[in-house]
Parts: structure tokens; C-alpha cells; sequence
């Protein structure tokens, strides 16, 4: 394959620190083979490259490919009858959620994903009932539907052994329960039910089958603490390691997970999970609003990863994540919309936003809020360090992976932009997916001005639409039911279990009661 050229009249090769990123000016990206080659002065790379195919304007700034570090399904939770309850009610309000084609429901949001210029994704597939041969179908068909788009997924199963409703053993809480109840509650735990042993045969079909496959890479899930045993962590942990894949966990969602670490373990999640050999650069913790001072700083020893999931964090009434604290103390953190983001859609550029502003505390010092590069980093490099995909994705320089979104900066702009205010900072702030002209996954273009070059995507849609148009069948006019009937026992179940929780000083401080 020869060199092709990405140029604009901005290139954005990388972030440096929370106060710079490399920007050069009239530049060119050349690739080959999917590949970065070098990047340089445009004039310069077209003498060097005469016969290189040109793609871009200088009306347009070239980013590294935006990384989703915090995936789950397509449809929303909202779009299939589940309003945004606080976290644990809306495990029991999605009960009744209708089953979707999943090759339907992945293109779904990965066409929000591309539109935004999101080029990976890291994928947390879960809540699937058994048996093996069941989820490993459906595994295959949620990594088919990205290479057929031809995005980039760092895919992983979540692991759950146990306590699959509420913070209690499933036996436990069947017994709360009035016995009609608990005999339509029974059989649908049941069948969410999946031997240990067979998550890892599911870790190792995936492997071995994705071998070769440029656009998909496996790791490993465990869900979070209160879904797997001490000993299930440690499996997954010697597992990782011999596969030499990272990990992804739920963590400290919310305050009710972190009084259930405490009863369980006399200490703090992240001081647990360091003590079993869990942490490190390998793992990420998955939401993190509820970690503390001390936590922040073994994540930070560790070089553990964070994700920051701003927009779920709020809709499920999670919580806000420290992140200034995780920035001070120089944690790798990366960005993900989770179910959905804040205008219930997969929106990199609006999401860089929320995140910028949701921890924009009083005061004066630049130094103590976000900054625009620091949010362009956690949706580029500091996501790919949560993937499997790592360093060789994130930046745009010589060996890594040709990923990229071509922003059209006239029309962002449009119809003035004073020069005072750096480029990157005015993109961040004044960009939408409207104004994404091109995003490319491995030197391909793969989506184009509101077209998407591999997939038909009305079609797509109107097979959705087709087939939820259609009466619900007998098994999901049976959840309707069991939705019905547990919810206000789950919210029962949690009505006191913070009284006990001892007090908790906040990290943010953004009003006055008194």
C-alpha cells in the first residue's frame, strides 16, 4: 500500500500536559498500511510523498481518533422504558428492558460513536443469559457489527459470580420476597447464572478467534466488587496477566457500593483490590466517583487508570468524581459516555465539555479546574491506555495506528473566532458533530460528511424500527411483570443501608447551606 496524506490547517499530534498539546500548523499526517509514517509541514511531506492521495483542507484541524473508554449497549435504557433512576433501582427498572438483534443494536451506537469522531470504543458486554454457547454468539456478533463498520473495540465480558440484583447473595434477598414474587424472580436469576470457569473458555474462544483481526482486540471484565468473589479476582487477575490483557472494573459508582465495600472487606474498595495484587497500570476502575483521598493515591503509586463517566455519573444521581483531585495527583484518566451521554446520545466532542465544566470549582486558580487539554487527553491517550489497544492508539505520530477526526474549523467557527483564544481551546468548546467532516481507523475513511462509507445505516435503523414495532412476546410480557413486582422491593432493600456509613467530608465544596 503507499503513503496517503491527512492534512489541515491544524494537526493536533498529542496532548504534552494540562497546558499543551502539540499543535503544528499547515500540516500533513502521512500513513501507510493503516500505520503513521511521520508528520510534518504539508508542503513538505507532498515533495517528499508527490504520488500520495491528499485527504483534508486547511479549513480543517486533524485530531487524534477520539477512544469511548466506557461502552455498553445501543438502544438506550431510556429508549427501551427505563427512566434514569439512581443506580441500583434502574438494575431493577431495565429488568424489562426488550431484546434487540445485536448486530442492530452495536451498529446503532457506533454510528453515534464514528458521527462524533470516536474511532475506538471499549465495549463492557454483560447481562446476557447463559448458557456459553448462547453469549459467545452474541460476543461474535457485537465484534462482527464494529469490523463490518469498520471501527476499532476493545472488547471484554463482565464476570459476574454472585449478588446479581442487590448487594446481598441472591438466595438472600429471594427470601425478602412474597413468594409469588420471588418464584418469577427465581428463574430470571437463574438464567443470569454462568460458571466461573466458562467466562474464562468464553475469554479464550474470543482470543484465539480475533487472532489476525486488526480492528478488535480481548480482555477481561470483572464486573465490580460486589459481583465477584475475592477468589474470582484473583482468577481473572492471574488470567489477565498470562494473557497479558488489561482489565476494566466497575468501582465505587456510587456511595451505596462503598458501604458495601466496607462491610465486606473492613477497608476501602481500592485499598481491598491493592492488597489481592489488583491494580496497576493494567486495570482500570470504571466510574470512581466515590474513592478517597488515600484511594486516589494508591491509584496514582499503582498507575492504575480511572474513567471518568461524566454524563452517567450525573443521570443516575452517581455522584461527581473527583477529578481535579485525580488530575493533581497525575492519574491516567480516560472518558466514556457508558449507557448514554448527557443528551442521551454518543457525543465525544459534548461530552469533552460537560467534563470541562461539571468540575469547574470556585476560585481563581487555573491550576485547580480542568483544561481543555487535559479533557482532549482523557477522550485520545489517556482512553487508549485503558484499552487493549494501549499506546499503539492516541496520538497521532510515527507507529502508531492512522486514527483521526477531520473537524471542519470554518464552519465550528463560523462566524467569528477571535485569535486571543488558542485554537484547541475554541474547538473544545465550540465544536459539534455536525461540524466532524471525516473520521479514519486505520488510514480508512470510514465515515464522511453524515455518510458512513461501509454500513447503510437508514437501513439499519428501519430494521430497528421494524422490529420493536412488533407485539412484545410472552417472555417480555413476563419481565414487564417481574419489573413491576421487585422494584419497590429493591427499593426496600436500600431505604437504610447508609445508616450506619460513617461521615464523609466531599472533595468539592460548590455552595453555601448556612
Amino acid at each position: 500500500m503507499s503513503e496517503n496524506l491527512l492534512v489541515g490547517g491544524w494537526v493536533v499530534t498529542g496532548v504534552e500536559n494540562r497546558d499543551r498539546a502539540t499543535v503544528l500548523r499547515d500540516a500533513a499526517v502521512v500513513h501507510r498500511d493503516g500505520i503513521v509514517v511521520e508528520v510534518g509541514d504539508a508542503e513538505a511531506m507532498r515533495r517528499k510523498y508527490p504520488a500520495a492521495p491528499t485527504y483534508g483542507s486547511s479549513k480543517h484541524v486533524v485530531l487524534p481518533g477520539f477512544v469511548n473508554s466506557h461502552h455498553h449497549v445501543g438502544l438506550t435504557p431510556l429508549q427501551l422504558g427505563s427512566p434514569d433512576y439512581a443506580l441500583e433501582l434502574w438494575f431493577a427498572s431495565r429488568i424489562s428492558g426488550r431484546a434487540v438483534d445485536l448486530t442492530l443494536d452495536t451498529l446503532y451506537s457506533a454510528f453515534e460513536m464514528l458521527a462524533s469522531g470516536i474511532t475506538t470504543v471499549q465495549h463492557i458486554h454483560g447481562w446476557i443469559p447463559g448458557p456459553l454457547s448462547h453469549i459467545h454468539a452474541c460476543s461474535t456478533k457485537v465484534l462482527d457489527a464494529y469490523r463490518m463498520l469498520g471501527m476499532r473495540a476493545s472488547y471484554c465480558f463482565a464476570v459476574r459470580e454472585q449478588n446479581r440484583l442487590v448487594y446481598e447473595a441472591d438466595e438472600d434477598f429471594l427470601k425478602r420476597l412474597p413468594a409469588e414474587t420471588a418464584a418469577l424472580l427465581a428463574p430470571h436469576l437463574e438464567r443470569q447464572r454462568m460458571p466461573f470457569a466458562d467466562y474464562l473458555t468464553l475469554f479464550d474462544q474470543l482470543t484465539v478467534e480475533n487472532r489476525g483481526q486488526s480492528l478488535t482486540r480481548i480482555q477481561l471484565a470483572p464486573a465490580n466488587l460486589h459481583w465477584v468473589t475475592d477468589d474470582g479476582l484473583l482468577a481473572l487477575k492471574e488470567k489477565a496477566d498470562a494473557a497479558r490483557v488489561p482489565m476494566h472494573m466497575h468501582l465505587l459508582e456510587t456511595v451505596y457500593q462503598k458501604e458495601y465495600a466496607r462491610r465486606r472487606t473492613g477497608t476501602t474498595a481500592v485499598k481491598h483490590l491493592h492488597r489481592l495484587g489488583l491494580l496497576g497500570p493494567g486495570m482500570t476502575l470504571g466510574h470512581g466517583v466515590w474513592l478517597t483521598e488515600e484511594d486516589i493515591e494508591v491509584a496514582a503509586s499503582t498507575g492504575t487508570c480511572i474513567c471518568h463517566n461524566c454524563s452517567s455519573n450525573l443521570r443516575l444521581r452517581s455522584g461527581v468524581a473527583p477529578l481535579n483531585a485525580f488530575e493533581a495527583k497525575g492519574v491516567t484518566v480516560g472518558m466514556g459516555l457508558d449507557e448514554a451521554g448527557i443528551n442521551e446520545d454518543r457525543d465525544m466532542l459534548q461530552e469533552m465539555r460537560l467534563a470541562l465544566r461539571v468540575h469547574r470549582v470556585p476560585g481563581m486558580r487555573e491550576a485547580d479546574v480542568p483544561s481543555c487539554p487535559q479533557v482532549l487527553k482523557m477522550a485520545t491517550e489517556g482512553g487508549a491506555m485503558t484499552t487493549a489497544f494501549g499506546a499503539s492508539i492516541g496520538r497521532l505520530e510515527a507507529g502508531r495506528m492512522a486514527d483521526a477526526v477531520l473537524i471542519d474549523v470554518e464552519r465550528a467557527f463560523y462566524p467569528y473566532q477571535d485569535d486571543d483564544v488558542p485554537m484547541l481551546d475554541a474547538l473544545i468548546q465550540r465544536a459539534k458533530t455536525e461540524h466532524v467532516d471525516a473520521t479514519v481507523v486505520g488510514g480508512k475513511l470510514v465515515y464522511e460528511k453524515g455518510r458512513f462509507l461501509n454500513v447503510d445505516r437508514d437501513k439499519v435503523l428501519a430494521e430497528i424500527a421494524e422490529a420493536l414495532a412488533r407485539p412484545r412476546t410472552e417472555a417480555e410480557k413476563t419481565s414487564r411483570v417481574l419489573r413491576r413486582q421487585v422494584f419497590p422491593h429493591v427499593e426496600a432493600f436500600y431505604a437504610d443501608y447508609l445508616k450506619d456509613m460513617p461521615a464523609r467530608e466531599p472533595f468539592y465544596a460548590p455552595s453555601s447551606r448556612t
